[in-house]
């Protein structure tokens, strides 16, 4: 793995898992609608397409020639009903497909452990979007893809975490520097590949 493309690294967790994959040593690409965005010490570590993760062209722009993508997209505080994220996924997919780029990680929530009607109501919209990214994503049987589903994402230091596949690991926290790591780390590890991973910090 030496080329990563990354979308919504401008965000909270995208940051982290920018990071991450700069040092990592890791060849970037970003996606970004505002390239004020990306901090100033990384400008010089990073390529970048400036545009829309719904429009198809700057998503192939942005795929073509990487080894793996990272996918980090959110709503930041807006929890209103949406399609622009699977829509933004389908767009990815159909990219990797045609460039033969198979490792994808992407983000997701923890709600997807929920029965639906537990949903805390302020969250059923936003998680029926990551419901239909999560459909997206494990359609794809050509694609080695990782869904992580995290929990509550906190900005604190990194500590130990723990890793389930195909459930929650319990504690309900997991730090966003911790969440960046994992989230390249895994496109190199097999062991991951078509599964839906919990994590979570330990608590102290």
């Amino acid at each position: 793995m030496e080329k990563v493309a990354i979308f919504g690294a401008t965000g909270m967790t995208g940051l982290c898992a920018l990071e991450a994959a700069v040092k990592s040593g890791l060849k970037i690409k970003l996606l970004v609608r505002d390239p004020a965005k990306i901090p100033e010490n990384y400008k010089d570590k990073v390529e970048f397409v400036v545009g829309d993760v719904t429009n198809q062209d700057d998503v192939n722009k942005t795929v073509e020639g990487q080894d793996g993508v990272i996918v980090v997209l959110g709503t930041r505080n807006d929890l209103n009903a949406t399609t622009a994220l699977s829509t933004g996924l389908k767009n990815i997919v159909t990219a990797m497909k045609a460039y033969n780029v198979k490792p994808i990680s992407v983000c997701l929530s923890a709600f997807l452990f929920y029965e639906p009607e537990k949903v805390p109501a302020i969250f059923k919209e936003i998680n029926a979007e990551h419901k239909r990214m999560h459909d997206v994503l494990t359609a794809c049987s050509e694609l080695d893809w990782v869904a992580v589903f995290p929990p509550h994402i906190a900005d604190q230091p990194r500590s130990e975490f723990i890793l389930k596949h195909g459930e929650s690991p319990g504690p309900r926290v997991i730090s966003k520097y911790d969440l960046g790591d994992f989230l390249v780390g895994c496109l190199s590890k097999p062991q991951h590949y078509k599964k839906v991973v919990g994590i979570a910090n330990v608590p102290k």
